[in-house]
């Protein structure tokens, strides 16, 4: 596998765009603080300007690095990251404003299946993600989808198998309450519980 992340992290570096599985579908990567590469990925993905990308990191003690999380939130994150789950934090200053659209709001995930773990690991950066498909499409599965969907768009796709097919449950963790952005595999029921 490593010299497949020695193409991707070459890649990263000339300001490409990347493809790999997390355990719930295939997801794009570009370093989080490359603009150019953050064009790019706005091009290949035909995104609509005003939604943001998701950052994703190797480890769960890496999210201070990024945002700033209430203290009551931290019970959440330990029970249920990584995993399936994005959270939406106050983001801190080493994140550039065109990664938040100038809300100052970052969304965070650790995602839990290997690939998605060793490759971040083994790049020692976070990466913005955004699920592998055009604006509106589905998102791919395998690999051979990504390569269908994107052609010659994405520099690699590293090989690898996802798990669930569906999307991480998002919350908006910035308020006094959680809030719900978007179902998935976590219910909103199951992470009051832990509250």
């Amino acid at each position: 596998m490593n010299s497949v992340y020695q193409k991707v992290v070459e890649a990263l570096n000339n300001h490409q765009v990347i493809a790999f599985p997390t355990e719930t579908v295939f997801g794009l990567g570009v370093f989080y603080d490359d603009q150019e590469a953050y064009e790019l990925l706005n091009k290949v993905k035909q995104r609509r300007e005003d939604k943001p990308y998701t950052m994703m990191l190797a480890d769960v003690n890496a999210i201070s690095t990024y945002a700033y999380v209430d203290k009551k939130y931290q019970k959440l994150i330990s029970k249920f990251m990584p995993g399936s789950l994005t959270i939406l934090v106050k983001s801190k200053e080493n994140v550039p404003n065109y990664v938040t659209h100038n809300t100052g709001i970052i969304g965070i995930r650790v995602p839990s299946n290997k690939e998605a773990l060793d490759l971040l690991a083994y790049i020692k950066k976070p990466l913005l993600v955004p699920s592998a498909n055009k604006a509106d499409q589905k998102p791919a599965l395998t690999e051979g989808e990504v390569k269908e969907i994107f052609k010659d768009e994405i520099a690699v796709v590293v090989p690898g198998k996802i798990s669930s097919g569906e999307p991480s449950t998002i919350i908006d963790l910035t308020g006094e309450e959680i809030k719900l952005v978007r179902k998935g595999p976590i219910s909103l029921e199951e992470l009051n519980r832990y509250l």
